[in-house]
């Protein structure tokens, strides 16, 4: 019972209560239509961020070395050297290399992007271990290299720090007022300032839209407003009528006259006064297109009256003439699965490192190598495709991509070993093992005569090459065999076309020799060869005259002769039965 009655006499009061007032910024500075503020009240990055929001801003990105500058000024204005200032910078959760992630190392601005051309880290991160959030980044002179650069350093976002810089945008800003009096008369006058976001002051480069002004003695209050169909803001009131000629000319737009303490506005002839009392026009000046910012439509049934309307991705402002952007990205429900990014009149979707944005989905990025079948090893290209790659000394298979052989274009190459079977060793077509050796050897088919009857022999690694000889259907060709049986387009279905060399494969190293004398083996193999390449000679020549056996005869001299002397070179160094 005492519980309730004491809710019901501390109701009222805790209704009654005020919420805390906002922070009030200890230094501004306004680049156009952009203005930067310090505060200095001791937050964590959540609370300072939301503390910039209800002013109408956020938290501050630095993207150049003007920003940079303008923190510096900001720094010097209000004595903090030394002291933490929360940007608008933070990791999100998760880990990532620092070193492979920009200038921002992975953090990104609390506007949802990374875009940057300033960096300015106090320490590098060095440590091999990886970058994990959520961290935050504080600035401050402290660390930085060299005066008047604030750096950057990492902090926990629970951390609190010493302030907080805000960043705030404006669609237009006026100038200061001009006062034109005599030297007496500027000399009392003093004009205060007060901005949208809390600054207050009279020294100000620019005045965003908004900021009003209260000029002494002369009992001036204006403020900076946006009219229809000019580019610039205005200093003006709602109040219509003229104020002192002595301050912005009266808000007059062509002629302030002050006579008997009275001011009054006066037009060129031919213009007429507006309602406002400071503004002219002339009959039909005010057409519907220049009135709106993108689309104006009349009313018929009114006369004079029209409405203004906005693109897509665009709103009325509050003064329905102007038009501003829709932040798409605050929308319910959210039309981004990950990341938005609101742009002029849009938005962008983006998804976290390691997704592919796929039909408006982010989808985890998939292998591109998964289910191949390549020989040695897949390689990615790009985030869709793939390709083989063969170890050192192999190239993928032009008919098979995915298989490799070995290949070799200089005179000698290393050959390709079992590691657990030394004598087990490949080597490319057209080469032979050397001896006691691991290398294999081009074989120089000009020596061992494989071009007969031939004006010249062509040796190329792994192949050769025959020049026809004036007396062969394929005078001044080149290539393995200059027969004209083989290219006169007969009955075996020759194309007619020179037969194209091998395409270099592999040749087993041969077994170890037995106990035979070498040379009784050197000696067996020149004969053998001699009675090889004499019958292949006989063969060619029946095959000539012989039309009958002519299938038979084709497939003998048809092959390469340097198949044939490796094949007999294989079976005489066999091991011998003794």
């Amino acid at each position: 019972m005492l519980r309730v009655l004491l809710l019901s006499v501390l109701a009222p009061a805790t209704l009654g209560l005020r919420a805390p007032p906002e922070p009030q910024p200890r230094g501004s500075q306004c680049i156009e239509h952009d203005c930067f503020a310090l505060f200095r009240d001791s937050k964590n990055f959540l609370a300072a961020s939301q503390a910039c929001e209800r002013l109408r801003g956020h938290l501050m990105t630095v993207r150049s070395s003007v920003a940079a500058d303008v923190i510096s000024l900001l720094l010097s204005g209000d004595d903090s050297h030394g002291r933490r200032l929360w940007i608008g910078l933070q990791l999100p959760p998760g880990c990532g290399d620092a070193e492979y992630l920009g200038p921002l190392r992975g953090f990104q601005w609390v506007t949802g992007d990374n875009h940057t051309s300033y960096s300015r880290w106090a320490l590098l991160h060095k440590d091999p271990t990886p970058l994990c959030g959520p961290l935050c980044v504080v600035v401050s002179a402290a660390g930085a290299h060299a005066p008047g650069e604030p750096a950057w350093e990492e902090q926990q976002c629970t951390t609190e720090a010493d302030g907080f810089l805000c960043e705030f945008h404006f669609s237009a800003s006026c100038r200061p007022l001009a006062v034109e009096a005599s030297a007496a008369v500027a000399a009392s006058v003093s004009i205060a300032y007060s901005t949208p976001f809390g600054a207050r002051g009279a020294d100000f480069q620019t005045l965003p839209v908004g900021s009003s002004a209260a000029v002494a003695p002369f009992g001036v209050e204006l403020v900076c407003e946006e009219l229809p169909g000019e580019a610039e803001a205005r200093w003006g009131r709602k109040v219509p009528g003229t104020w002192d000629c002595c301050v912005e000319n009266g808000g007059c737009q062509h002629t302030c006259n002050q006579s008997a303490g009275v001011s009054r506005c006066l037009c060129p002839a031919d213009f007429t006064l507006n309602a406002d009392g400071r503004s002219c026009s002339a009959p039909g000046e005010h057409s519907c297109d220049k009135l709106c910012e993108h689309f104006c439509v009349r009313n018929p049934d009114v006369p004079d009256s029209y409405s203004c309307m906005c693109e897509t991705g665009y709103q009325l402002a509050a003064d329905q003439h102007h038009c501003e952007d829709v932040d798409d990205c605050e929308q319910v429900p959210r039309l981004c699965p990950q990341l938005c990014v609101n742009t002029k009149g849009g938005f962008e979707c983006h998804c976290y490192q390691g997704y592919d944005l796929v039909d408006g989905e982010c989808l985890e990025s998939v292998d591109p190598c998964i289910g191949t079948n390549c020989e040695y090893q897949c390689q990615p290209v790009g985030q869709t495709d793939y390709r083989c790659v063969c170890a050192e000394g192999f190239v993928p298979d032009p008919q098979d991509p995915h298989r490799c052989q070995m290949f070799c274009n200089q005179t000698a190459c290393p050959a390709d070993c079992d590691p657990n079977t030394s004598t087990l060793c490949r080597c490319p077509e057209g080469y032979i093992l050397e001896e006691d050796s691991r290398m294999c050897t081009d074989i120089d088919e000009c020596d061992n005569e494989y071009c007969p009857h031939t004006d010249a022999c062509r040796n190329l690694p792994g192949t050769y090459e025959c020049i026809c000889g004036p007396n062969w259907a394929l005078a001044g060709r080149t290539g393995t065999d200059c027969d004209p049986i083989k290219v006169s387009g007969g009955d075996d279905g020759g194309s007619g076309e020179l037969p194209v060399s091998p395409t270099p494969g592999t040749t087993l190293r041969p077994s170890p020799a037995g106990s035979m004398h070498s040379g009784a083996l050197i000696g067996i193999s020149i004969a053998s060869l001699s009675l090889v390449v004499a019958l292949l000679a006989l063969l060619c020549h029946l095959r000539k005259k012989q039309g009958a056996t002519r299938a038979q005869l084709e497939y003998k001299c048809g092959a390469s002769a340097k198949e044939v002397v490796l094949q007999h070179v294989r079976t005489e160094q066999m091991p011998q039965k003794l």
